[in-house]
């Protein structure tokens, strides 16, 4: 029998090298509304993109990449 299972949510951020793992405070946010609840902790976040979900470890890690700095 085939089991369904929800996966947790985990959001990465890098910061001076260092992989910071945060929880997901709201299971029912979106992504971006998580993002934004970060936010006011990590102000890099305010203007950080979303990188594509992966899986890993039975949860779905989710990275946020910061864009300052870069050109294009």
């Amino acid at each position: 029998m085939l089991v369904a299972k929800q996966l947790d949510r985990i959001f990465l951020l890098q910061e001076n090298g260092t992989d910071i793992r945060l929880t997901d405070p709201e299971p029912l946010w979106s992504v971006e509304a998580v993002m934004n609840f970060y936010a006011n902790t990590y102000p890099i976040l305010a203007t950080a993109k979303i990188s594509a979900p992966r899986i890993e470890d039975d949860a779905v890690q989710y990275r946020f990449e910061s864009v300052i700095g870069t050109k294009g």
